[in-house]
Parts: C-alpha cells; sequence; structure tokens
C-alpha cells in the first residue's frame, strides 16, 4: 500500500468507517433494491472516502477544494438516499443511529476542510 498524505487525515478515516455503516444497513435491504439503492449508497459512499483521497493528491489549492467538495456532495446524496430507505420503510431510526454519526462527522469535517484549504 502507498504511504499518502490522505490516510493521515482524520476524515479520510472516518469516510472509511462511512463505508463500513452503509455496506452493513446496505445489507439489509430487500433484494430488489440491490441495483438502486444498494448499488447507489455503497457508491456515493466509496465516493466520499475516494474523493477525499484524489482531493489530498492535487497540488492545486482549486482542484484540492474542488474534490472536498464532491466528496462532501457525495455525504449529501447518502443523507437524501437514507431518507428515502426511510420513506419507504426499510429502516427505523436506531438502525440508522452509528450511521448518522459518522454521517454527520464526515460532512463537518469535510465542510471545516474546504473552508481552511489553502
Amino acid at each position: 500500500m502507498l504511504k499518502l498524505n490522505h490516510k493521515h487525515l482524520a476524515v479520510w478515516d472516518k469516510s472509511l468507517k462511512l463505508i463500513k455503516e452503509v455496506y452493513k444497513l446496505t445489507g439489509k435491504l430487500p433484494k430488489e433494491e440491490k441495483y438502486v439503492l444498494t448499488s447507489q449508497l455503497r457508491r456515493a459512499s466509496i465516493s466520499v472516502a475516494s474523493n477525499i483521497a484524489e482531493g489530498a493528491a492535487r497540488r492545486s489549492v482549486l482542484e484540492r477544494r474542488r474534490f472536498y467538495e464532491v466528496s462532501r456532495s457525495s455525504s449529501v446524496e447518502i443523507d437524501t438516499q437514507i431518507e428515502i430507505c426511510k420513506l419507504l420503510e426499510y429502516f427505523n431510526e436506531s438502525d440508522l443511529l452509528n450511521l448518522d454519526s459518522e454521517l454527520n462527522n464526515v460532512f463537518a469535517l469535510l465542510t471545516a476542510m474546504i473552508k481552511n484549504t489553502k
């Protein structure tokens, strides 16, 4: 494995925990959601971590900030898809406690990173 800067970022570490929570939850979705909500949620969670890593590797401040913004947008996508799951009664609030905590942490850290990227 490469020893790259993004692996030292707290937000990247949190994004991996977010992926784990998304995979746990999506494993409980009905089989008919395999190619819809399951796929969308998993891809969005992977996008969060991947864009943090790619942004950290960029030299340009504008590019770095843009990748962090894309990552944050993917976290908003996850939030919306979870709301859809709740609407369809696939999950209840207690099912989402860990995911909610990780998602809020990642979103807050990304917001701070975007603001402070220089």
